[in-house]
């Protein structure tokens, strides 16, 4: 049974939720077992998932606690480039460490122009990217062990 470790920053609250709702709801439906952790920010995710990575580096023959990883928050654009950074840099530091230590990571973070964008992308009702992260890690992992066999 896949356990995930799923990484949320709550900067805005509702639509969190509802990508965390979504994600552990797709996790559930493939019988996986998940962790929650809390973040500042999108920029924190990326540093949160390589601790997760690296927190059972070392110990017996290298089994991580963790089989995959969700990525879940949300960007709006504002009036200065710092949405561009947010977005570019929690994208980019997600793709590094997945690439770097070979773990399957679904990305959740919405990079989004208005709220209504957001709750559009996040709702369980509507297109639900929580669970569409959630799946990606899932299908990922999959692909991997049929890739060792």
């Amino acid at each position: 049974m896949p356990h995930v470790m799923i990484v949320v920053s709550p900067y805005y609250e509702e639509i969190a939720a509802h990508l965390l709702d979504g994600a552990k709801a797709a996790l559930e439906e493939k019988h996986c077992t998940y962790e929650v952790f809390e973040v500042p920010g999108a920029l924190e995710i990326p540093l949160a998932v390589q601790y997760g990575v690296q927190r059972e580096e070392g110990r017996g023959a290298g089994k991580l606690k963790f089989d995959a990883f969700v990525a879940l928050g949300c960007v709006i654009r504002g009036q200065t480039s710092h949405y561009d950074i947010v977005c570019n840099e929690s994208a980019s530091g997600l793709t590094r460490v997945s690439l770097d230590y070979s773990v399957p990571i679904g990305n959740g973070i919405l990079t989004c122009d208005s709220r209504e964008q957001a709750l559009e992308r996040a709702h369980l009702d509507k297109r639900n990217k929580g669970g569409a992260a959630a799946k990606a890690a899932i299908e990922l992992l999959e692909l991997n062990l049929k890739m060792r066999r």
